[in-house]
């Protein structure tokens, strides 16, 4: 686990950038936190330091949001906080096979529905700034983890 202090959006921004230069080749990332909390922000920063160009939206309205990979696959920002019943996914055609990376916002309301996370990202506001938690769901979430210490500085707890 992982916990670190995101005091304005830069340094959320940061981190979305330090995710995506040590990101795994496939990996799924489960987004928590309460409306405001800054998901939505993360995941941008993420898919922008990718290389995503162009307008990326968030996907509240359309459910997923699917965005090439300069070093091929696709990218797909989920969110889930419009979802009555995690059987809707079904409708969706979510095969993944393509998929490079999951960002999933609200993944509890497709629990069964949905890979499960290699990290998991907690965010919760804190005063002016929210703290993140970082915690890691399988070895490739472990070892993304340790890349990410090593490489930017981000402390690890366990």
């Amino acid at each position: 686990m992982s916990e670190r202090w995101l005091p304005d959006a830069d340094s959320t921004d940061a981190l979305g950038a330090a995710l995506a230069h040590t990101r795994p080749a496939n990996a799924v990332v489960h987004l928590h936190g309460d409306l405001g909390a800054g998901k939505s922000t993360l995941a941008r920063a993420l898919l922008r330091a990718l290389g995503v160009q162009g307008a990326i939206r968030s996907p509240t309205y359309t459910l997923v949001e699917r965005y090439p990979l300069s070093d091929g696959g696709e990218a797909w920002h989920l969110d889930l906080y419009r979802i009555a019943d995690a059987g809707e996914l079904e409708f969706l055609g979510l095969d993944g096979a393509e998929v490079r990376l999951w960002l999933v916002e609200w993944p509890e309301r497709g629990t069964g529905h949905l890979p499960a996370p290699d990290l998991t990202v907690e965010l919760a506001m804190r005063g002016a700034g929210r703290a993140a938690r970082l915690v890691p769901g399988s070895q490739t979430g472990r070892e993304w983890l340790d890349r990410l210490t090593v490489s930017h500085g981000v402390a690890a707890d366990s």
